[in-house]
């Protein structure tokens, strides 16, 4: 299998996690009735909030500080994007500790879908044209072998606090990950 540039890789995790929130829109009504559907609803949530984050994660690590670089007016733009990864996380954090039958639930899990939405749209429409036309074509297949390796080793929590740019977010975020996915394998959290 030929490897993938860092763009095709991420907008692969986009369209993964649009079908998630697609398929969660579809459980809404089910879920506010049926017990079992909770259980889907609960299950798929924490799926879109695990890719989310080794997403971010990722992206945080390896792609922005390579628009910092690369890109023209790419510091501003990488600032932009780091700050709605920690809005975002924000309301992750908030999402992980409800229910489906909780109040806040749905509002929170909407508010994630527009604020994921937003940040998808701007990525693909501007950071991703941009940071192609910035870069060879061999740096961004390289980029994107290390987006996916960083994905492996990423938490699968929400950590609003722990910093978002290298070179402290690299060290960190593998023990942090490695920490999540024990308290996962534990809990069951993100089984299908």
């Amino acid at each position: 299998m030929d490897e993938q540039d860092v763009i095709a890789v991420l907008v692969t995790d986009h369209r993964e996690v649009e079908q998630m929130f697609t398929e969660l829109e579809q459980l809404r009504g089910p879920a506010q009735a049926d017990g079992q559907t909770h259980e889907q609803v609960k299950t798929l949530a924490e799926r879109a909030v695990i890719e989310l984050v080794r997403h971010s994660v990722a992206e945080e690590e390896y792609l922005y500080p390579t628009v910092r670089e690369h890109v023209p007016g790419g510091g501003k733009l990488a600032d932009q994007e780091i700050a709605e990864h920690a809005e975002a996380e924000q309301t992750m954090k908030h999402l992980e500790g409800l229910e489906p039958a909780d109040a806040e639930f749905w509002p929170t899990l909407q508010r994630l879908m527009s604020q994921i939405r937003q940040h998808v749209a701007e990525e693909e429409n501007d950071l991703f044209p941009r940071l192609r036309q910035a870069c060879p074509p061999d740096q961004l297949i390289e980029l994107g072998g290390k987006v996916e390796q960083a994905k492996k080793m990423a938490p699968t929590r929400p950590h609003p606090a722990a910093p978002d740019t290298p070179p402290a977010n690299k060290l960190l975020a593998p023990g942090t990950g490695l920490v999540d996915r024990m308290r996962d394998a534990l809990t069951g959290r993100g089984r299908s």
